[in-house]
């Protein structure tokens, strides 16, 4: 089965989870628009549903599907984040970021009541870090911040790493935002948590792609159907 058939099977199983009255973050890439494609013939049936874009990709996904979109105030309650993963490992520990959405991911993970993450089986691993870690970072003065990158890396066990200034068809890839993306290969991490609070101190990094303690459930599309993991509590 292809993994686009798996992306699609979670995806589909992640709008089951989906209730009238609803305020949804709305994540970014291939797997999470399986999940806003799925949203949209609901909506059109008449489900009534609020959302929050983590991107201008989804932004537009889901206004051509008729989703409604708010922009959130101090009050806003957002009752379900999904989005989909570079790498989950067995603590539900991710690597996301691979789309240039990072920083506007986690704003809205983090805010949200519940996160669901959603992925086909192979992006699940024993040990984050063979996907590249992106870091989205400042543009002022940017080789400054990727020297402190090194050392930092260098400090917590990964030797020798190869680390790039993420590119576009024009040019150095900006984020929504307007920031550079770092990309780190790594090989393996062994402490995310300590790393993503270690890289996070260094000036003009603005956030990594180390999600940690953030995801509830993952819902991995398989040959066979889903796999759920919940986390423990």
């Amino acid at each position: 089965m292809s993994a686009e058939a798996k992306k699609h099977k979670a995806a589909a199983r992640a709008v089951e989870m989906v209730r009238a009255g609803m305020v949804l973050g709305l994540g970014t890439g291939s797997t999470a628009a399986h999940f806003v494609a799925a949203l949209g013939p609901l909506v059109r049936e008449g489900l009534s549903i609020q959302a929050i874009p983590t991107s201008e990709e989804t932004r537009k996904q889901a206004i051509n599907e008729g989703i409604e979109l708010i922009e959130p105030d101090e009050g806003t309650i957002i009752d379900l984040a999904v989005d989909g993963t570079d790498e989950v490992d067995g603590r539900l520990d991710l690597i996301k970021g691979g789309g240039g959405a990072l920083l506007r991911e986690k704003i809205i993970a983090e805010s949200a009541l519940r996160m669901v993450v959603i992925a086909d089986d192979s992006k699940k691993v024993a040990q984050l870090g063979a996907f590249p870690l992106p870091i989205e970072i400042d543009r002022f003065c940017w080789p400054l911040t990727v020297a402190h990158i090194r050392e930092v890396c260098d400090a917590h066990g990964l030797k020798n790493i190869d680390l790039s200034l993420r590119n576009s068809e024009s040019g150095a890839f900006r984020s929504d935002g307007g920031n550079y993306i770092i990309d780190v290969c790594c090989g393996r991490i062994p402490d995310a948590g300590a790393l993503h609070q270690a890289l996070l101190a260094i000036p003009g990094v603005i956030e990594t792609g180390l999600f940690v303690n953030i995801a509830q459930r993952i819902i991995l599309g398989t040959d066979d159907g889903v796999e759920i993991i919940e986390r423990s509590v």
